[in-house]
């Protein structure tokens, strides 16, 4: 019969060591914000306050964000066929991995051992007359050189690995925040530039017409010849913009399939920018509660807690590192004695190693964690001043921009009328073709003001709905913010 105290010897050291660990990483503490309690105030912020009923944009799920239709799909297939998305998505899977290895050093690795050993003793060292044959059949459990975690070296190691972990999972969220904003930016661009396409071959073709009226005109000596050269520009200048928002429009289009990762089909594209219905109004809501939410500072926080965890790792390198191989089984020169009674083994066999003279390694290892945490707090205020400044250029873009936009739409009517009284005035007789031309000129350009403005609004909400933390959530039940990993994944 086997000996209970050979088997109970393994278990007992494990829960001995897991429960003296201690951890020599310093304290995590969240750092003060480097940025003000409020958005800016003034002139140029006068719609930031936002509207009330509007949902906070990390709340407010893409879906329901981005209302249109056609872009509703194109957004669905570039996140399904983006490849930095699918990048960002592997590398989260990779530094999962890693860490459910790093998880793994905290416990000790058991194997089964089967061995068979043949030895030949010749008869010189065996006392006898003949050499003799010995066989061995050996089979156990073994742990081959667990380190006992005492100093939370290796636990330390495991929550580095688990916030860098955490810090891709937010890697991810912010690319598809990026890449949402980015195609939808591109989707309004290409709106914006096949209406403007449109209106320059519109006026290309008003242009040969009256470019042909006054030829005409010139010709039965009714105007000038410095009129029908006039009138000539007009026409170069229209048929330049034709060529020139031709080639924006297919360059749109290649960027935009880029970025879906597949070729959009010319049902999903937009025919023009006042065909796209407008994007849902979010609320900025206050800083405290939108940068701590946005996924490049969590990160940021993320990378911060892996660095301060390291220095944890690099304190228990000061101390005593415990290693143990140990193993239990059973032993005999016939393979049918094996299990009998009193044929058990153990063995036990701790090994303890301190350096004493290193050349000063382990404390530089010590100062290159501390300055290692130090960047990453560096880098973690830095991530929450840019987004503090992004929000606030946003939101003077949006304070602005509906007035600036009234502004032109009025102009754009003024100069309409100046346009048609002109050329009433010219086909009277009273003026000449000048003022019809300069007049058709400002009209044009006007037009195409108006369209670069409509797009400046769509483009900052798309834009204020990202740097606000907008685009993690998908449309349906259950679609709070994340939280931390569930114990399964955590170990914790």
């Amino acid at each position: 019969m086997k000996s209970p105290k050979a088997w109970s010897v393994l278990p007992i050291i494990i829960t001995m060591a897991m429960a003296g660990c201690v951890s020599m990483a310093p304290k995590y503490r969240v750092p003060e914000s480097p940025v003000p309690r409020a958005w800016p105030d003034g002139p140029a912020y006068k719609a930031a306050s936002g509207e009330k009923s509007a949902l906070p944009a990390a709340d407010t799920a893409w879906q329901d964000f981005y209302v249109d239709a056609r872009l509703g799909k194109v957004l669905d297939l570039a996140l399904r066929n983006n490849r930095d998305l699918r990048i960002a998505a592997l590398n989260t899977e990779k530094a999962r991995a890693y860490y459910r290895i790093q998880r793994a050093e905290l416990l000790p690795t058991v194997s089964v051992l089967g061995e068979v050993g043949r030895q030949k003793i010749p008869a010189s060292a065996s006392g006898g007359e003949e050499s003799k044959h010995l066989t061995q059949y050996t089979v156990g459990l073994g742990v081959s050189a667990w380190e006992v975690d005492f100093f939370g070296r290796v636990r330390s190691l495991k929550n580095r690995a688990l916030e860098q972990y955490l810090a891709t999972e937010q890697a991810r969220s912010s690319a598809q925040i990026s890449l949402m904003a980015e195609v939808s930016n591109v989707y309004l661009a290409l709106a914006a530039d096949r209406e403007s396409l449109k209106l320059a071959q519109e006026t290309l073709v008003s242009q040969e017409t009256s470019y042909k009226l006054t030829r005409r005109r010139f010709e039965v000596g009714a105007s000038s010849e410095l009129d029908a050269h006039r009138s000539r520009i007009g026409v170069e200048t229209a048929r330049g913009d034709v060529a020139r928002y031709t080639r924006m429009v297919a360059m749109d289009g290649n960027t935009l399939n880029f970025l879906v990762g597949s070729t959009v089909l010319p049902d999903l594209l937009p025919e023009a920018l006042g065909r796209v219905t407008m994007l849902k109004d979010v609320s900025p809501g206050l800083p405290s509660d939108v940068l701590m939410r946005r996924p490049d500072i969590l990160m940021a926080e993320n990378q911060l807690k892996a660095a301060n965890a390291n220095i944890g790792a690099a304190r228990a390198a000061f101390f005593p590192r415990i290693t143990l191989t140990a193993g239990v089984g059973t032993a005999s020169e016939d393979l049918s004695g094996l299990f009998k009674a009193g044929s058990d083994t153990w063995a036990f066999a701790p090994q303890i190693v301190l350096p004493i003279f290193d050349m000063g390694a382990r404390r530089a290892n010590l100062k290159v964690a501390t300055a290692d945490r130090d960047i990453a707090l560096a880098q973690y205020e830095k991530a929450i001043q840019m987004a503090f400044r992004e929000v606030s250029d946003t939101l003077a873009a949006r304070g602005t921009i509906e007035e600036q936009l009234s502004a032109q739409e009025t102009l754009t009517k003024a100069l309409a009328e100046i346009y048609r009284l002109a050329t009433a005035r010219y086909s009277a007789g009273i003026d000449g073709s000048l003022g019809v031309l300069d007049a058709q000129r400002s009209l044009y350009a006007a037009q195409q003001g108006l369209i670069t403005l409509r797009q400046a609004k769509y483009s900052n909400l798309a834009t204020l709905y990202k740097v606000l933390g907008g685009g993690q959530l998908e449309a349906g039940p259950g679609n709070a913010p994340q939280g931390p990993p569930s114990p399964a994944v955590t170990g914790q």
